[in-house]
């Protein structure tokens, strides 16, 4: 499996999506466990995408104590309820949740909710202790969670917004089957920012698939700026960053 350092991002690129899930998954395992003998438990947040299938699917299969784990996630669309076809909420539900032995907590964004309101609570909810481990994803247009370019701030003071998404990621979520067409696909989300990302302790990114290649190339080889925001990954000092061959083709050899 070839490893190279991007400034302080590691970067693994695998045979296949299914060697990046199980590696992946192998990968935060060792991470939440390392948090829980250190802190007694492990605060973590997951992206919700299928991007994420394989590695979630292998990490219902590891040895975690998930007792000891407080799951938050990043994103959810604004006005959709939780058990809609393409909430994250349902998303991370069934392809962790409902698989695993019961975490400590979930703590859900209540996209439902009078948005500004949802924000404070949430917000309040993240900064009760450190976040231990964030696992996201990067979309097509270098967003990381739903801080696309145009709305990206590497020194934003909240820690969760509200956001207008921009076309081509709304695009992706019909791209990636999560809605029919594009007039379907809600206009606005809240979103952990930046630096709610970036404050953990630790972040394992999956990103598999060519239609990702691009984004990755301008995340790893590009300028440090919000046109790409995940090329703010290469100044995290412990972030390790999973591909595939298919979404590492655009890389040097």
């Amino acid at each position: 499996m070839p490893r190279t350092n991007y400034e302080q991002l590691e970067v693994r690129v695998h045979p296949t999506r299914g060697a990046l899930g199980a590696e992946a998954a192998a990968h935060v395992a060792k991470s939440v466990a390392a948090a829980i003998d250190s802190n007694g438990g492990a605060r973590v947040i997951f992206a919700c995408a299928p991007s994420q299938n394989e590695f979630l699917e292998s990490l219902v299969a590891q040895p975690i104590d998930w007792a000891k784990v407080n799951v938050f996630h990043m994103d959810e669309y604004v006005g959709i309820t939780a058990d809609h076809p393409a909430s994250f909420r349902r998303y991370l539900d069934e392809h962790l949740l409902q698989r695993i032995d019961p975490v400590q907590a979930v703590h859900w964004i209540r996209a439902e909710e009078e948005p500004a309101a949802e924000c404070r609570r949430y917000a309040a909810l993240l900064s009760e202790r450190p976040i231990d481990l964030v696992c996201l994803g990067i979309g097509e247009n270098g967003h990381i969670a739903f801080n696309d370019p145009p709305v990206a701030d590497f020194l934003d003071t909240n820690l969760i917004k509200v956001v207008e998404l921009d076309a081509t990621c709304r695009q992706q979520q019909v791209n990636d089957g999560c809605f029919p067409n594009f007039e379907s696909v809600p206009t606005h989300a809240l979103t952990l920012t930046v630096p709610a990302l970036f404050g953990t302790r630790e972040i394992s990114c999956v990103v598999p698939g060519e239609r990702k290649a691009a984004a990755v190339r301008a995340t790893l080889l590009g300028p440090i700026e919000t046109a790409c925001p995940a090329s703010i990954l290469r100044t995290h000092p412990r972030t390790v960053l999973h591909l595939d061959e298919a979404s590492a083709a655009l890389l040097p050899e």
